[in-house]
């Protein structure tokens, strides 16, 4: 395709409209509910110990994930079978309902055990859909224009950095302008119901796109298989395991930002608003820069920016939260996350490009789709759990970044690896 083509620049834009707002609506779903996880935990889990509470709220955020993997493999299937498109549309459909089930549910005093439990539904619902949503969205936007794979992929991510930025802005303003009695009460909902209003805007650009080139000139050669999970497991299980290993930083710092409006509350005795107003300052650096990195990664290769971006987030995650203990304040809390988001940003733009490139067509949105959820599932839906128990074991307020070291030296060592063993560039 020619991008210098003005029909072809109006329908890269498009695609990228298309995929990057049904991914908004996901994250943006999924952060929020991570940012007002202490309303949410008095609202549907009551306990006479609050920490048990914010662990049951927790808890069921990161029991969605267990499902991602089954919607990894349906809805994966789906698109490799399907196109990309149809898979895409069915994705956006299921998220719209795990949010209005949220946004409109009666609370524990209201309907008793039928509350969490049906918000362990929403959020299973959610969680399958989220399954499919980033190997079909990435699919989507690496196939427009393989050439600049990279700057077309990258918006993935920057559009969970707009989620983010997103759902932070929504917490400021909340926390800055309701009493704790009203946010408890019915403020919480406020975003969820927002999130209401992505979701058909997404569905209905999506709904007049065309199939992604690559995925129609695989049909037309008869490049398209009928048992992608089959092909992926049966030939493609290192770059399924390099590309988890790949991910798990990123994904990892991802549920620390979701994390930091309740450890700026309960850990550090801030006002939950400098949480929100940290993870603000995040999202403004995700969105931002994650395209440049992507760009950058067209260029000079995936793995080398990776890389350096890894060793700088290695170098410099124990100071920052050594910093942000030990003068807790709004500033600190701001000029820390937004340096943590411009590190990741560095880091995950070029991610998206190069899961991509790990997998075959044919088998592309399988492969993202597998080894995304199954990484996410296991370092990242539960990380706010493991961090809350971690600090309450142990008493150190440093956890949370303890936790992205750990994570970061899995990272750097599949990146080595796939380099290695896979001829990634």
């Amino acid at each position: 395709m020619d991008t210098k083509d003005p029909v072809s620049r109006r329908r890269t834009r498009r695609a990228v409209l298309a995929a990057t707002a049904g991914n908004t609506l996901e994250w943006y779903d999924l952060t929020t509910y991570g940012f007002f996880a202490v309303p949410i935990s008095k609202a549907f889990f009551p306990s006479g110990d609050p920490t048990v509470s914010l662990m049951l709220a927790f808890g069921t955020f990161g029991v969605s994930y267990l499902v991602r993997p089954l919607g990894a493999l349906v809805l994966g299937t789906y698109a490799d079978r399907t196109g990309r498109k149809a898979a895409l549309l069915l994705t956006i459909r299921l998220m719209l309902i795990g949010t209005l089930l949220i946004a409109l549910m009666p609370t524990y005093a209201s309907i008793g055990i039928a509350a969490p439990v049906l918000i362990l539904l929403a959020r299973l619902i959610q969680g399958f859909s989220a399954g499919g949503e980033f190997g079909s969205a990435t699919a989507f936007l690496a196939e427009q224009t393989p050439d600049r794979r990279g700057f077309m992929a990258s918006w993935q991510f920057a559009s969970q950095g707009f989620a983010t930025l997103l759902a932070a802005t929504f917490g400021t303003v909340l926390t800055m302008n309701l009493s704790g009695d009203q946010l408890n009460s019915w403020g919480w909902r406020l975003p969820f119901l927002f999130g209401l209003l992505i979701g058909p805007v997404g569905y209905l650009i999506r709904r007049n796109l065309p199939e992604t080139p690559e995925f129609v000139e695989a049909s037309d050669t008869g490049d398209v298989t009928t048992t992608p999970v089959r092909r992926v497991l049966r030939d493609q299980k290192l770059p399924v395991l390099l590309m988890i290993g790949a991910l798990v930083m990123s994904t990892a710092v991802t549920y620390v930002i979701v994390y930091m409006p309740t450890y700026a509350e309960n850990v550090l005795g801030l006002p939950s608003s400098a949480g929100f107003i940290g993870a603000v300052a995040s999202g403004v650096a995700l969105t931002t820069v994650t395209p440049l990195a992507g760009h950058l990664s067209d260029r000079f290769g995936r793995v080398r920016v990776m890389l350096i971006a890894a060793a700088a987030m290695m170098l410099s995650v124990y100071p920052l939260f050594l910093l942000l203990t030990g003068s807790p304040s709004l500033l600190v809390m701001g000029v820390v996350m937004f340096l943590i988001g411009l590190l990741k940003a560095c880091y995950f733009g070029a991610l998206p490009a190069l899961m991509s490139e790990a997998f075959p067509t044919a088998t592309r949105s399988t492969g993202l789709s597998l080894s995304y959820n199954i990484g996410v599932m296991s370092f990242g839906g539960f990380a706010p759990v493991i961090i809350t128990w971690m600090i309450s074991t142990t008493g150190n307020r440093l956890s949370p970044g303890f936790y992205i070291l750990a994570t970061g030296a899995l990272s750097i060592s599949a990146l080595l690896a796939g380099r290695r063993l896979l001829a990634l560039r």
